[in-house]
């Protein structure tokens, strides 16, 4: 099964959605002809989307998220930088820099799955301006405790909203566990799926939203410490 997202006009796909995540990742002779069915589909709609896809460059693979607008024009794309596990570091070479974009006034940072299991990564693109950060990813089980428990800290923490699209169902050897978020700056989701196929849908929460406990303010508090000197 495959999990969208619709947020103000825009949506959401998983982590390599084309081929899929379980695919083969030789590059293809006509992967210009994809990027561009891509744009005359999403143009036909007039619905912008960030969707996951490998990147070949320079004899390299990545694996990538882009961001398109309503007329199917690449804004932004991003390279995953926390390759997961032994198959991901084999197959592809890690980025090296956050995206941020803007779409219809509001700032966008990307980051792909695994990517945002680390606060290193959701801080600094708060830091950099983001008001929400799009999260393509393949999380399989039985890791549910990344939506359950630290995708709503992650929005607390950095008080951003975060949008994170799962597969669902099986693919190969690999069970995903669904549970497509979106979770609120304040934490608590805005909308969820279970493990079952669907289309979840919020409105994205603006600087004038007011919240029943007042948001962190962690990132603007913070004060860095030097390491503890060894014994």
């Amino acid at each position: 099964g495959r999990l969208f997202f619709k947020i103000d006009g825009a949506m959401v796909m998983p982590e390599l959605f084309l081929p899929g995540y379980n695919a083969s990742f030789d590059q293809p002779d006509d992967w210009a002809q994809t990027l561009a069915t891509l744009h005359d589909t999403i143009a036909q709609h007039g619905v912008a989307l960030t969707i996951g896809l490998p990147e070949w460059a320079d004899d390299q693979c990545y694996n990538g998220a882009f961001a398109f607008d309503e007329t199917g024009n690449v804004i932004a794309s991003y390279r995953k930088v926390q390759l997961y596990g032994p198959r991901e570091k084999a197959l592809f070479t890690p980025g090296g820099q956050h995206t941020i974009f803007t779409y219809k006034g509001r700032c966008f940072g990307l980051l792909v799955c695994y990517d945002v299991e680390f606060a290193e990564h959701t801080r600094a693109l708060a830091r950099a301006g983001a008001e929400a950060i799009l999260v393509p990813t393949a999380n399989m089980k039985p890791y549910s405790n990344v939506s359950l428990t630290l995708l709503p800290a992650r929005a607390l923490e950095s008080g951003l909203t975060i949008l994170y699209a799962n597969y669902c169902g099986s693919e190969g050897n690999l069970d995903y566990v669904g549970r497509s978020c979106i979770c609120a700056p304040d934490g608590p989701p805005l909308a969820c799926m279970g493990e079952r196929e669907g289309l979840i849908v919020a409105n994205m929460p603006d600087a004038t939203t007011s919240y029943p406990i007042p948001l962190y303010t962690q990132l603007a508090d913070y004060r860095p410490a030097k390491p503890p000197e060894l014994p």
